[in-house]
Formats: structure tokens, sequence, C-alpha cells
């Protein structure tokens, strides 16, 4: 009979890490497709407009500096994942219980502050985005079947309930570990659109003859990566190597695409540029073409509106599991 217990107390022990809970499945390249799906966002699209505000020389260097800054403030925080060891450890869950273990006091009430009024704005900001991405699918059919003969306005209010609605049903889903597969798939939406943006600028710029734009551009008078660490299997490697790894592969290829999609849509354009290559209408046709990308931002915007909105739902259900410890509603 001991032999039995013993055997299914280790049989249940290989599948919990070391703090007890389920055991963790995340790897290098989940945690990379995390990171990009939540970096390359739809405002990838409007870098050509920023690079005109800064023009040929500050707009590449604007965005080289930025993407160091990312990296090194994202590899610091991979090695506050662990407090001690690193492999051994106690596990900081989130960015607040890294906050709490590194600097505490005041400074862990206004960071909390800080970051859920900015994963708050960021739902908002992707609710909107996916809204205007909708709407201008709508646009783009009406502007093809009336050659610009209507002003095809619509209402944006029906598409982001339509948005609210999915992520309703999306966020029933209990564990980030369990909709890895949907950072994925928006990673590779991600990709999508911004190789439309980006081929639909080369070919513009071909059809120009040549790039547009100034060297001074027009004359005028970081959280989430907390909560991915905690996704990801047991050393060894530690969780901060893999992060690390994973940070330069994401930095180094979301570089690549915004230097990319910035510039040739600078060049297409010059200081004409508009706030959003697809969205903005700066280009018409292939109507089908920019219907596909468009829809390509919805479905990434949905997997990064979950990939942003984890820490916020993991704050909602402490409290309410603290507040509500006897409910058979609330699991903590």
């Amino acid at each position: 009979m001991e032999v039995t217990v013993e055997a299914g107390n280790a049989g249940e022990a290989a599948w919990l890490d070391d703090d007890g809970r389920p055991q963790r499945a995340g790897t290098f390249w989940t945690a990379s497709a995390h990171i990009i799906t939540t970096v390359i966002g739809s405002g990838v699209l409007s870098l050509a407009w920023a690079i005109a505000q800064l023009g040929w020389v500050a707009g590449p260097v604007a965005m080289l500096l930025f993407a160091f800054v990312t990296y090194y403030t994202a590899t610091l925080l991979a090695e506050c994942y662990r407090t001690g060891d690193p492999e051994t450890g106690k596990r900081n869950y989130t960015y607040m219980d890294a906050v709490r273990s590194n600097l505490g006091g005041a400074k862990v009430a206004f960071c909390g502050v800080i970051q859920y009024a900015n994963l708050v704005g960021v739902a908002i900001g992707y609710t909107i985005a996916s809204s205007i991405s909708m709407k201008a699918i709508r646009r783009a059919g009406c502007f093809h079947t009336h050659e610009h003969a209507e002003p095809c306005s619509s209402s944006s209010i029906p598409y982001m309930i339509v948005f609210g609605a999915v992520q309703i049903v999306f966020s029933q889903i209990p564990d980030f570990d369990q909709i890895s597969w949907l950072s994925i798939v928006a990673a590779v939406m991600s990709f999508t659109y911004s190789s439309v943006g980006l081929s639909l600028g080369i070919a513009q710029t071909i059809s120009n003859g040549g790039f547009k734009g100034s060297l001074t551009g027009i004359s005028i008078g970081a959280g989430v990566t907390s909560t991915q660490k905690d996704t990801i299997k047991a050393p060894p490697p530690s969780e901060s190597k893999v992060m690390q790894k994973a940070t330069r592969l994401s930095v180094a290829t979301t570089t690549i695409f915004y230097m990319l999609c910035g510039c040739m849509g600078y060049a297409a354009f010059g200081d004409a540029a508009p706030d959003n290559l697809l969205t903005g209408f700066g280009f018409y046709e292939p109507f089908w073409l920019l219907d596909v990308a468009n829809v390509a931002i919805v479905v990434h915007l949905v997997g990064a509106y979950q990939v942003f909105c984890q820490p916020i739902f993991a704050f909602v259900e402490r409290r309410a599991a603290a507040a509500w410890p006897h409910s058979a509603f609330i699991s903590p």
C-alpha cells in the first residue's frame, strides 16, 4: 500500500514544477511568438508617417535607438524572473512580483498603477485599431464598386462590439499556456500585413521612379514580458536564458520589419505619407490584397489583446478570490 501511494505521489510530482504548479510547457519558440505578437502591432503601418516627421537621417536612427532600449530593458526584466539563484530561486510570476522582490515599498503601488493603466490603454487602443481595419475592409470594397464617387462612410461602433464579443469568448480560456497557438497565429498575421504594406511600398517606389522624402523630414514651426516568462518550462536552461534568446530573436526580427516598412513607405509617399498605409488609403488597389492585410490585422489584434490582458485578468481573479474565498464561481 505504501509503495502504491509513493508511486502515485511520484507520478503526480512529475507533472508539477518546483513551485507545485502544473508543469509549464513554454519554449524558446512560443516565447518568441508571444513577444513578436505584442511588439509587432498595426502601428508598424504608421512608421512611414513617423519617419516623414524626422527624415531619412533621424528617422532610422531613432528606430535603431528604441530597438536597443527595448532589448536592453527586456533582458534586465528577464533576469528578474527568479530572486536569488537563476534556476532554483523564488519565482516572480508577474511584473508586480518582480517589482515587489527587487524594489518594495511605495514603488510597488506606483509601478502597479502605471502598469495597469498602460495595459488598459493598450487594450482600448487595440479595440479601436481593429474596428478601423474592419471598417477599412468595407470601405475598400465600396471604393472599388463606386470608384470613389461615394464617401463610403460608416460607424466603427458595431465593429468594436464584434471585437469585444470575440474577446469575451477567448477570455474564458483558463491558462495562458493554452493560448500559445493563438500567439503563433497572431505572429504569422503580423508578418502577413507587414509584408503587404512593405510590398505595396516597394511597388509604389518603383512606380515613382525613385525615392521620395527629405533628409530632415517635414518642416514644421515596456509588463507583459513577466507573464510570458511564467509559461516557460523549468530549467535547464534557466527561464531568463530562454527569454534572453527569445528577446534577441524577436527584437532583431521586429526591428528589420519596422525599418523596411517605415523606410519603404516613406520612400513611396515622401512627406505626404498617410498615417496608416492600409487604412489611411495611401493605396486603393488591389482592393482584395488590402482586405487580406486588414483581416490579418484584426486576427493579430485578437491574439495581442489576449496577451496584453493576461496580467489584468490575473489581478482581477486574485482580488475576487480574496474577497469571496468560498465562491464556487471564482477560481484563484
